[in-house]
């Protein structure tokens, strides 16, 4: 049974594996086979981005290991020290990575505040020169 229930996710794999070329091969096949199950992956494959997105590009491959390592933890490699040390030393990066963000966010938004004040600004120096323009046109109009 579990065989059975396991060989959606082995054909998933086995396809991300060739990459986007063959899920379009297996939906084109799966039109000629049965129109509707040819929607069905077509459906799929829009709603897990494997159409539009990177999902199943090689490099995947080369990040699987990490993306198991951070879903369950990592791997004992059976040395406790070492597999302290690995501990500390992702945590330590997380806390980087998290900082780093934040300065990006900080960044960003002193960006957007300066762009907006320069806005701001010129649309102040525009309303100046436009009334400054309409006095004297006013006032000239007053002297005939």
């Amino acid at each position: 049974m579990t065989t059975i229930a396991a060989w959606p996710a082995r054909a998933e794999t086995w396809l991300d594996e060739r990459g986007k070329g063959a899920w379009i091969a297996a939906t084109v096949l799966a039109f000629i086979v049965f129109w509707p199950l040819g929607i069905a992956l077509l459906a799929y494959m829009i709603w897990s981005k494997r159409m539009f997105g990177h999902s199943c590009s090689r490099s995947r491959h080369h990040d699987s290991r990490w993306a198991g390592a951070r879903r369950h933890g990592f791997r004992s490699s059976g040395n406790t020290a070492f597999d302290a040390y690995k501990a500390d030393t992702l945590d330590r990066l997380e806390r980087e990575q998290e900082e780093f963000e934040a300065f990006l966010k900080r960044l960003r938004e002193s960006k957007d505040k300066s762009e907006f004040d320069q806005y701001l600004d010129e649309r102040a120096r525009a309303a100046r020169e436009r009334d400054g323009g309409d006095e004297e046109k006013d006032g000239s109009r007053g002297s005939y």
